[in-house]
């Protein structure tokens, strides 16, 4: 096969993980103001889409440097013919899509930034060996973001739900309708900020498939306009056909959701993961989202939350990393052969 043919199917592997990520990912974005019965499915879908595309392409490009530059051994990759690297990246991105389509089928919420990076690191692994995986900047730049958003989100949606409580704790019923009112935008916030975060770690990997193709790795991605464009509508695409399964397990399994309960969550998922791509960390909208509903949850009673289903979500997220990166490893040492057949 032309190294041209396989720098399509690269380029092509990554924005079908977009689309497979906002299929998967974006259930969480709309889970809570559906399931709290604030707005109308369509209505939410649509805001949802467009603040998702606008998201990716109005909030910079710091995730996808990092996916770029901090994953990977650039001097290494640098050194490699094109092809290798294309087989690298269909490897690593093929074992994160392989992972998410069954959670998806099995509404299971389950990371994409976990699943992405844990296919390259796989297949990277057995590409180049042990050098060839930029280990202290996965663990700093990578790694502590994706363990440590979820902790903030639970600790923040506690506190945000709160303080809410302290303020309106003894309003009159009604002023649930004002929470049903501010959910829209928090709602579109949120989107956007997902858009944001998920859409650019494609973008970071198409930066790194074009590096390779010209033979010049540098330490910051540059992404052209047409792929920022593609990734965010891949991701919104997504979005729109495939949400119910996931929302369906974030907003009614969790815990019973009302629109303050909503509010508090949106508002919490959020600002964690807009903050996050302003600095450049590749966080899982997931793992926020569920986190941020738990802890919420927990400000109510302890026994509000679904333990049951917290520990399932739970166990996808401990497997997806070493199962991502079995599923890239495989992958790539499965493509290799039959090329070189």
């Amino acid at each position: 096969m032309s190294p041209e043919n396989l720098l399509h199917i690269a380029i092509g592997t990554t924005l079908l993980f977009a689309f497979v990520n906002g299929l998967h990912d974006g259930g969480n974005v709309v889970a809570s103001i559906i399931c709290s019965r604030s707005i109308n499915p369509a209505r939410a879908l649509v805001l949802a889409s467009v603040a998702e595309f606008a998201g990716a392409l109005i909030l910079g490009t710091a995730v996808a440097t990092t996916i770029f530059a901090d994953v990977l051994n650039l001097n290494l990759l640098e050194s490699m013919n094109p092809v290798s690297v294309y087989l690298l990246i269909i490897s690593g991105v093929g074992g994160a899509i392989v992972w998410k389509v069954p959670t998806w089928f099995a509404g299971l919420p389950s990371s994409g930034s976990h699943a992405l990076i844990g296919g390259l690191v796989g297949a990277g692994l057995v590409a180049m060996g042990r050098d060839g995986v930029a280990v202290e900047k996965v663990v700093r730049a990578v790694v502590a973001p994706l363990l440590f958003s979820p902790l903030v989100g639970a600790l923040l949606g506690l506190l945000v739900f709160s303080l809410i409580r302290a303020f309106f704790g003894r309003a009159h019923r009604s002023i649930g309708h004002l929470f049903e009112i501010v959910q829209e935008p928090t709602m579109v916030f949120l989107a956007a900020s997902h858009g944001s975060n998920d859409a650019q770690k494609s973008m970071g990997v198409i930066a790194l498939i074009l590096a390779a193709g010209a033979g010049e790795v540098r330490e910051t991605a540059s992404v052209p306009q047409w792929a920022m464009i593609a990734c965010a509508a891949a991701l919104a695409v997504g979005l729109s056909a495939g949400w119910w399964r996931i929302a369906k397990t974030v907003g009614y399994g969790i815990c019973r959701m009302e629109p303050v309960h909503s509010f508090s969550s949106q508002l919490t998922a959020a600002s964690v993961v807009l903050i996050a791509s302003i600095l450049g960390g590749p966080v899982s909208t997931t793992q926020v989202v569920s986190s941020s509903i738990m802890g919420v949850g927990t400000a109510r009673r302890l026994s509000a939350v679904r333990w049951s289903a917290v520990a399932a979500i739970a166990y996808a997220w401990l497997l997806v990393l070493p199962a991502s990166a079995a599923l890239g490893a495989g992958l790539y040492w499965c493509f290799t052969r039959v090329i070189s057949a």
